[in-house]
């Protein structure tokens, strides 16, 4: 009987310390901020960053890291036609490379522009998109620096590539579509 006792006295026990343990409850937390972070709102005012507001700009005239370098031309039609007139490659004939250049307007031009820059690339041919002009189009005229303001900015339903494009590939593409639109003149 004594031995009985003594199962259900650790019986006992044993159930008391199991139904203590609440594993839905979590335990007690030492330092919970650094568990659950206080989490600011980004474009709200606070005292958090000391002037007020929490998304900060960057300070005027800075530039960001990279292989960014600002565009001095604006993106408006008088830019664009001085563009037109003045802009030039920078690259030298040693530095174009038709091969990179191709294989960048095959990626990001060619499906509206096609293969050969007469208009008829497959968003044109699906009727998708419309009114892409051929480069060899008389009316256009279009210029190397014509070429790169549209790159850099967009133009009409055309977006802008400058961020899929560094400005070498971006020269590296206009000398290709120079080079299209010569092919296409003969």
């Amino acid at each position: 009987m004594k031995t009985a006792t003594k199962y259900i006295a650790v019986i006992v026990v044993l159930v008391s310390f199991m139904s203590c343990q609440k594993n839905s409850r979590p335990n007690y937390q030492y330092m919970p901020n650094m568990y659950e972070s206080v989490g600011y709102e980004a474009y709200q005012e606070s005292d958090a960053f000391g002037n007020g507001v929490e998304a900060q700009l960057p300070a005027e005239g800075t530039i960001p890291r990279g292989d960014f370098m600002p565009f001095e031309i604006d993106n408006t039609t008088e830019g664009f036609m001085y563009a037109k007139a003045n802009l030039t490659n920078p690259l030298d004939a040693s530095e174009i490379d038709y091969d990179r250049g191709g294989e960048l307007y095959g990626i990001y031009c060619g499906i509206c522009h096609g293969n050969k820059g007469d208009g008829k690339g497959k968003l044109v041919q699906r009727e998708k998109i419309l009114g892409v002009p051929s480069y060899d189009d008389v009316g256009r005229a279009i210029t190397t620096g014509s070429i790169y303001h549209t790159l850099y900015y967009g133009k009409n339903t055309m977006g802008s590539y400058a961020n899929q494009l560094n400005e070498e590939e971006r020269w590296q593409v206009v000398a290709y579509v120079e080079k299209l639109k010569a092919d296409l003149e003969k």
